[in-house]
């Protein structure tokens, strides 16, 4: 098979200073990873919501108590545990001291449904499932509807706290952390072939790492926390390189443009981390508002978790006065593959070269010179959780991750991505697979059948449903809207809904969403 290769930490003129030596995690578990800075800064703040901020002397002995109250739960080594929960100090907190106890977390946003958050406790063996309070209700409604107790936890506050599972099994405990599996991230919820992927010590502890050798994370940085921790991105740039490298995490649970205005203003934010759409409407709010964005304390800002257009990159720049740096991902991957170089700032929509010590390479070439991105090294997952098939299909017998997304990579290392092989939609930063709106959708009394496609719009993907009715019957949208949200999340639920009178399909039955597309680009549906 022919390909292109970039080695390890080499991918052109743009790369950061290269490593003496490999990628070796300096500590062998997350929560140790603040260990120099609660010796050195004890009085500096690590962690803050609007309720409650610890500093990082504060933060070790939170952890340290919060360890002891979970271990009496019963809570051991290897077993999983679920936490239904929003952006808050109490969540980096239980994250942290499940990592002292060598427990599997598993964060779950509060805003899932029931039913994704069912599947996800059941597939996980979950050995209790916590729900913290907060100033929004999913939680607790959660809590409360699958009979969990009320209890106060220093440190951490409210939450809700389930029944405690004996039957489940705990997992092996490994010494070295790139075998201990430190976080458990779904990345579908509703299906019957649910996808865990398990993240170690070490893959999560590198991006700490990788974010301190391009200059990203600094010791004294004030970081705007409102990507959500159960994701990917959220955990390790809000949590893990934060707390690596000496920073202070501003935790917020929803994002508001004025709000994140305000802070920015406030708190002297200095790293702000966001995905597309969430630029896009905060641009729009400073417009209307008539506020400037621009001020001196802000140093860097990054873009991921969706593709950015240059029109967007463009009004950032000219908006917040700074370059919007932009890189690539997936949870599979920590989720950093490739980012554009601080000190090398492009002007272009690349996603930069790959970062110091990982490989990347193309599979076979398409005519246009794109090819399916192969990655390897320490950020790639441990596999996926309970699917030893599925992890054989995804990780090759050399350790390349197939990623599935098209990829192009120039002369100087940079990597652009043109398209995705698989189908998923990236709607504001979250995954949304076709397949599981689709299964919801063909469950309404009156779809006979459906296919969900993605439409590109300003910074963002929006979820766009086509259904055939069945026949003698019309469909009723209020109440497919009302049937959809008692099973999907609000980010995975269509923006429009589009009844056709029959979906294109090959002579095989298998719907065309090639043509689904052109027809949404041309507007001639």
């Amino acid at each position: 098979m022919r390909s292109t290769a970039v080695p390890a930490g080499r991918s052109g003129p743009e790369s950061s200073p290269i490593s003496a030596t490999p990628f070796q995690p300096a500590f062998q578990r997350l929560h140790q990873t603040m260990a120099p800075w609660v010796a050195g800064h004890p009085e500096r703040i690590a962690v803050m919501d609007a309720h409650r901020a610890l500093r990082y002397g504060e933060l070790d002995a939170a952890v340290r108590q919060t360890a002891q109250t979970l271990a009496k739960l019963g809570v051991r080594g290897g077993d999983r545990v679920v936490l239904v929960t929003e952006n808050s100090v109490g969540c980096a907190v239980i994250l942290l001291a499940l990592s002292s106890l060598d427990a599997w977390s598993v964060p779950v946003n509060a805003r899932l449904s029931a039913r994704e958050i069912a599947n996800i406790v059941e597939h996980a063996d979950a050995r209790v499932t916590l729900y913290l309070d907060s100033d929004f209700p999913e939680a607790r409604e959660h809590g409360l509807a699958r009979g969990a107790q009320w209890a106060e936890w220093p440190h951490v506050g409210r939450l809700l706290v389930g029944a405690v599972d004996d039957s489940a099994q705990a997992e092996p405990v490994e010494a070295d952390a790139r075998d201990q599996v430190a976080a458990l991230i779904y990345t579908t919820g509703t299906t019957g072939a649910s996808k865990a992927v398990m993240l170690t010590h070490a893959n999560l502890m590198f991006i700490g790492h990788s974010n301190r050798m391009q200059a990203r994370v600094q010791p004294g940085d004030r970081i705007y926390g409102v990507l959500p921790i159960s994701h990917v991105y959220g955990l390790s740039v809000l949590l893990v390189g934060p707390i690596s490298n000496g920073a202070t995490v501003y935790y917020e649970p929803r994002f508001r443009p004025d709000k994140l205005v305000r802070t920015l203003v406030d708190e002297a934010l200095t790293v702000l981390h966001g995905v597309p759409a969430m630029y896009a409407k905060v641009i729009e709010w400073s417009r209307a508002n008539g506020e400037s964005l621009r001020t001196p304390s802000l140093r860097i800002a990054q873009s991921g978790g969706a593709p950015l257009t240059a029109s967007l990159k463009a009004a950032f720049e000219e908006a917040f006065g700074i370059v919007l740096n932009n890189g690539y991902g997936m949870t599979e991957t920590s989720p950093t593959v490739c980012q554009t170089r601080v000190e090398s700032p492009r002007s272009d929509c690349s996603v930069g070269p790959a970062v110091p010590d990982v490989e990347i390479r193309l599979g076979t070439p398409l005519p246009d010179g794109s090819g399916e991105l192969l990655v390897r090294g320490p950020n790639v997952m441990k596999g996926y959780y309970r699917r030893p098939d599925l992890t054989a299909q995804t990780i090759d017998s050399d350790g390349w991750l197939h990623t599935g997304d098209l990829a192009r990579i120039d002369p100087d290392g940079a990597v652009s991505i043109v398209g995705r092989s698989k189908e998923i939609i990236i709607h504001s930063g979250f995954n949304v697979y076709p397949e599981e709106v689709e299964q919801s959708l063909n469950a309404f009394s009156s779809v006979l059948q459906s296919a969900v496609v993605g439409r590109a719009v300003e910074g963002n993907e929006e979820v766009i449903a086509f259904v055939e009715v069945r026949g003698g019957m019309t469909l009723d949208e209020p109440a497919l809207r009302t049937f959809l949200r008692d099973r999907l999340s609000p980010y995975k639920i269509p923006a429009e809904i589009r009844v056709v009178a029959q979906l294109p399909a090959a002579p095989s039955g298998k719907i065309l969403k090639a043509k689904l597309r052109e027809q949404l680009a041309a507007n001639n549906v």
